[in-house]
């Protein structure tokens, strides 16, 4: 009787999963500036600075926001401030721009926070498909975090992956 081998799961591969590094759309929200312009195109101080005072602020509690003005507006950077210093005490993180900006951000920033002592002179395949989708930025992000200790990278599946990088070998 012949012995089934799983030649990939012999094959030292790591393979790693990016999906786990992307924030869950239940832990982002959006603070549009929209609602607190006259007209939607001008930002009156006093009246900001009032309704940011009356703003319910625990919507937001624990999730990463995004601030924007969805509209064409003149919008003073300080007004930006103001929110920012408002979401502070309960927001997990504030980022300027959209949704989908600052989640590349955050996945990028996560990234770079990844541990590479496990992945030194290890074969790596960056997995390529999956029910997540997984922004662009986070597989060149992972590509130059990994390349400086990787043995190699490749993307895809351990059973059909693409070459992204081998380490050169070294001769005596």
């Amino acid at each position: 009787m012949e012995t089934i081998v799983n030649k990939v799961a012999e094959s030292g591969i790591i393979t790693l999963d990016l999906a786990p590094y992307i924030p869950a759309d239940k832990d982002i929200a959006v603070f549009d500036l929209k609602p607190f312009l006259f007209r939607e195109m001008i930002l009156r101080e006093k009246d900001y600075r009032a309704a940011l005072l009356t703003h319910d602020w625990k919507q937001y509690e624990g999730k990463h926001i995004a601030i924007l003005c969805s509209v064409e507006a003149i919008v003073p950077v300080w007004a930006y401030m103001l929110a920012a210093s408002y979401l502070q005490p309960v927001a997990a993180s504030v980022y300027y721009g959209t949704a989908e900006e600052m989640i590349k951000a955050m996945v990028v920033q996560r990234i770079n926070n990844i541990d590479i002592t496990e992945y030194t002179d290890k074969r790596v395949v960056i997995k390529g498909c999956g029910d997540t989708p997984i922004p662009d930025t986070a597989y060149i992000a992972i590509t130059h975090h990994l390349r400086p200790v990787a043995k190699s990278i490749m993307y895809g599946e351990p059973c059909s992956t693409v070459p992204i990088y081998k380490k050169p070998s070294k001769t005596a």
